[in-house]
């Protein structure tokens, strides 16, 4: 008996055609859209202050790379860190007047004079804040970090002191306002307590009344005490 008689034939693997049910999956499955798993969202640009972090701690280890003796980031010291902070002076642009300058003290020069540009006080703390956090994020101690030493912060305080004699500008601390919580907190249960004296009322508003007037006079004695 003739195969063929039985109906359709199998596709010959050797023919190179596909199969139809594979070609109809195929096509089917072209036809959806892929859909994403959800949270894939690609991931935010990092912030002016994190590029420039990165900036700050691939130039600092730049320079230890290039400093004569090469140094290591795990023998870098305080005094490491000012050298290199006096390193930054040379392409500073606030101009620091020197103590024989006529205009030393002057904020507001009326001409030009020959006294050295240096890194201002303000971008140095800056850039020990940064470089202080790069060091810990990268693996290192907070007790070993050297940008949190003792005598990095006694050289930041000098050139504050001195570029603020030489600019005649003062650097004054901005104090934070403490906010009054306890007086907040303290008028809230004085106007409970004088809520509870006026839906006292009906019988017994005698004794409701005596027993709200304590409970008004304690919590203003709290509010006093807080204060």
């Amino acid at each position: 008996m003739d195969s063929t008689s039985g109906g359709a034939t199998a596709p010959d693997p050797n023919s190179g055609e596909p199969c139809p049910s594979a070609a109809t999956a195929g096509s089917s499955s072209a036809s959806q859209p892929q859909q994403q798993p959800e949270g894939s969202s690609p991931p935010a640009p990092p912030s002016r202050y994190e590029s420039q972090k990165r900036r700050d701690w691939n130039t600092f280890l730049q320079y230890l790379k290039n400093h004569k003796p090469p140094l290591t980031l795990a023998r870098c010291s305080g005094a490491h860190v000012i050298e290199f902070l006096k390193y930054l002076d040379q392409f500073g642009k606030t101009k620091v007047h020197i103590t024989g300058c006529p205009y030393f003290g002057h904020p507001n020069p009326p001409a030009p004079c020959s006294c050295p540009l240096k890194q201002a006080w303000g971008s140095l703390d800056a850039l020990i804040g940064r470089l202080r956090a790069a060091y810990e994020e990268n693996g290192g101690l907070p007790e070993s970090n050297p940008f949190g030493a003792r005598a990095v912060r006694i050289y930041l305080r000098e050139v504050r002191e001195g570029q603020a004699k030489a600019r005649g500008i003062p650097y004054e601390k901005k104090k934070r306002k403490r906010p009054n919580v306890a007086v907040a907190v303290a008028s809230v249960s004085v106007e409970a307590a004088a809520g509870g004296s006026n839906s006292g009322g009906g019988e017994g508003s005698g004794g409701g009344g005596d027993s709200s007037a304590a409970a008004t006079s304690a919590a203003a004695a709290a509010a006093t005490t807080t204060v």
